[in-house]
C-alpha cells in the first residue's frame, strides 16, 4: 500500500521540481497532497496554502530553500511524518536534527530519482 506524501513548496510552474514531483507521485498512484505559497492545481491535486492539517502523512518531500524553511519546522513536526526527504538545495541541518530526535527518518536525496528507480 502506497503511503501519503506531502509536497511542501508546491508550485504550478511546470519547470519547478515540486510541480514534477506532484505529477510523478500522482501518476505513480501515490496519494499526494501539496502546500505552496499560492493556491493552484497540479494534475487534479489542489495546492493548499498556510498550514493545513493533513492526516496520515507518511512522507514530506521538501522543495523550499533552507533559509525559508524555518517557519515550517513546527508544521512539519506536527504532521508526525515517518520520513522527510530533503531534495537538493533544501538541506537544513537544524531541521534534520529535530526530525531525527523525533524519530523521523531523514533522507537527503531526490524524490524524482527515487520514484524513477523504484526506491520511493
Amino acid at each position: 500500500m502506497k503511503k501519503k506524501t506531502l509536497v511542501l513548496g508546491a508550485s504550478t510552474n511546470p519547470e519547478r521540481f515540486s510541480f514534477m514531483a506532484v505529477r510523478k507521485l500522482k501518476y505513480g498512484n501515490f496519494p499526494v497532497v501539496a502546500v505552496g505559497l499560492r493556491e493552484g492545481e497540479i494534475s487534479g491535486v489542489r495546492i493548499e496554502t498556510d498550514f493545513p492539517r493533513f492526516e496520515e502523512i507518511h512522507t514530506v518531500t521538501i522543495d523550499i530553500g533552507a533559509k525559508n524553511l524555518t517557519g515550517y519546522y513546527d508544521y512539519i513536526l506536527g504532521l508526525k511524518p515517518k520520513r522527510v526527504i530533503f531534495n537538493p538545495g533544501t538541506e537544513s541541518p537544524a531541521l534534520a536534527e529535530l526530525l531525527t530526535s523525533a524519530g523521523v527518518e531523514v533522507v537527503h536525496g531526490c524524490t524524482l530519482i527515487m520514484i524513477s528507480n523504484n526506491l520511493y
